[in-house]
């Protein structure tokens, strides 16, 4: 059975999912779901994934992996090489310790910031089928957040080319697309963030970050 990705363009969490699957070499169909015209809420997509969020990847087993977490998990046991996500008992924590904090303090800040100050999102605060409503002050809280890992990612980064181990991880993929999407709540790098900015060049002579 062929792997296949339901995919967004513009949207971060099938972006990581892109990333993954070409860093592992594994050829994949890819079915494009449009989020602005609501197309994760229809009825076929709902069979697919009921939490209506994007990425969804169906496996070559059959089963759909409807989040990053499971599709890390399975692209790195399925498909081993190259290693993503360390290989000795200490690398394996490291990227572990350095992806979560991508995650939850540059990525859900980036999410809490925008899904809580859009008006395109109103009662859309939170993914997924349920609405919630936006609380403003979150908005304020989630910039604040993203600024505060930019400071601490640059002082991570000061003499090292990747943010865990000595090599390319899961940690780097998901950093990257927090720092490129941060520019939807108008959030960059910039001179103070020398170490950022010179990882980040780096990271884009990579072909899979220009998916």
């Amino acid at each position: 059975m062929t792997v296949t990705l339901y995919d967004c363009a513009t949207a971060p969490s099938p972006r990581r999912a892109r990333i993954l699957l070409a860093e592992k070499g594994v050829v994949h169909d890819t079915v494009p779901i449009d989020l602005r015209q609501g197309e994760h809420f229809s009825e076929p997509f709902r069979r697919i994934n009921p939490q209506c969020t994007v990425p969804a990847l169906v496996t070559e087993e059959g089963p759909v992996l409807t989040d990053n977490a499971a599709i890390a998990a399975y692209l790195e046991a399925r498909y081993p090489e190259p290693p993503l996500q360390g290989i000795t008992a200490l690398e394996k924590a490291e990227v572990a310790h350095w992806h979560w904090r991508a995650e939850f303090e540059g990525l859900l800040a980036i999410a809490e910031a925008l899904r809580n100050s859009s008006p395109a999102m109103a009662n859309r605060a939170l993914p997924g089928p349920v609405n919630y409503p936006q609380i403003p002050a979150l908005a304020e809280r989630g910039i604040a957040r993203l600024q505060q890992f930019l400071v601490d990612l640059n002082q991570h980064l000061d003499g090292r080319e990747f943010i865990a181990t000595e090599r390319f991880s899961l940690a780097d993929i998901t950093a990257v697309v927090a720092v490129d999407f941060a520019r939807v709540i108008k959030q960059k790098p910039d001179e103070r963030h020398p170490h950022v900015l010179r990882w980040r060049a780096a990271m884009g002579q990579r072909a899979s970050v220009g998916l």
